[in-house]
């Protein structure tokens, strides 16, 4: 056995809580494990849009890269940054009981009434399906970008006249860095796998996949899935604003995703509920029916744009 598993992990708060929840579970089951820290791109260049960098797998490369040269022999991920096709040679080997799924919005220090449809409320976010879900409900809200890790963000917003940013829940809660100062979106469909902590290896590796196996969560692997089909279906990144959420209730899964236009003034949305034991190809199926009724125009103006 690798003595002890090396498990690669970004510097920030956030990524090495991840990481360190992995080498936990790992030690409940009797494997010695070390954590090895890696940059990422992403990490490094906190000015330029992510919708501008090729952003799908911009979290992940360089892990990515160090899993396939042998320097670590498991990377942990916010699921929700993993591009929805794995590099060759690389495998899921475990999904993490799954986190708060839902958005948060951290109203600024001077933060005014936003349901005053006089008022003009100033929100930071780079999320593109933050912005068009945003938009579509506060028009005339001007949105803003808002770039780095959980706890530079937040600094920016404390610095700046916004009226608020919005951030996981799942992210600030995990690091105890949720301020009272914030609300629950609940209106707000998260991103395909928010909320989720994924493990990968290489898929040659079949004793790292043989650890990571006693913690790989069925509901959580499965309701991911079926997100991340939708939006693979989608042909969805980063820079698409597409949502989706899956969820086994008493036995069933109950599905919702959507897609906005950039400006968040048209919106196409889908719901979906089948036996859990039927929910096999559920993202792909409804991702054809979204299309179908009205979000191929959509995705198309997103792609000329």
């Amino acid at each position: 056995m690798h003595n002890p598993i090396r498990i690669g992990t970004r510097e920030s708060q956030l990524a090495v809580w991840q990481a360190t929840r992995v080498q936990q579970l790992l030690e409940q089951q009797g494997y010695a494990s070390e954590l090895v820290y890696i940059r990422s791109e992403g990490d490094v260049d906190l000015t330029t849009p992510l919708y501008e960098m090729g952003v799908q797998g911009i979290f992940t490369r360089s892990l990515d890269i160090a899993l396939l040269d042998n320097r670590i022999d498991l990377a942990v991920h916010s699921m929700k940054d993993v591009p929805t096709r794995l590099p060759q040679g690389i495998t899921q080997a475990a999904v993490l009981e799954r986190g708060p799924v839902s958005d948060l919005l951290v109203l600024g220090k001077n933060a005014g009434p936003l349901d005053d449809a006089h008022y003009i409320a100033n929100i930071a976010t780079s999320s593109i399906r933050r912005k068009a879900q945003w938009l579509h409900r506060y028009p005339a809200h001007q949105l803003h970008n808002l770039r780095g890790n959980v706890n530079t963000r937040l600094r920016k917003l404390e610095e700046s006249a916004w009226d608020g940013a919005i951030f996981a829940q799942a992210g600030l809660e995990r690091i105890s860095l949720r301020p009272e100062n914030s609300i629950v979106l609940n209106w707000m469909l998260p991103a395909p796998a928010q909320g989720a902590i994924v493990a990968v290896c290489r898929e040659a590796d079949t004793q790292v996949l043989d650890a990571c196996m006693h913690f790989n969560n069925h509901h959580a692997a499965l309701c991911t899935t079926i997100e991340r089909d939708f939006l693979r279906t989608l042909l969805g990144g980063c820079s698409t604003p597409i949502s989706a959420l899956a969820v086994v209730q008493d036995g069933q899964l109950v599905f919702k995703g959507n897609i906005l236009s950039l400006d968040g003034s048209k919106k196409v949305e889908i719901e979906k509920v089948v036996m859990e034991r039927d929910a096999e190809g559920l993202g792909q199926e409804a991702a054809y029916e979204l299309l179908a009724n009205g979000g191929q125009a959509i995705a198309d103006s997103i792609r000329n744009d």
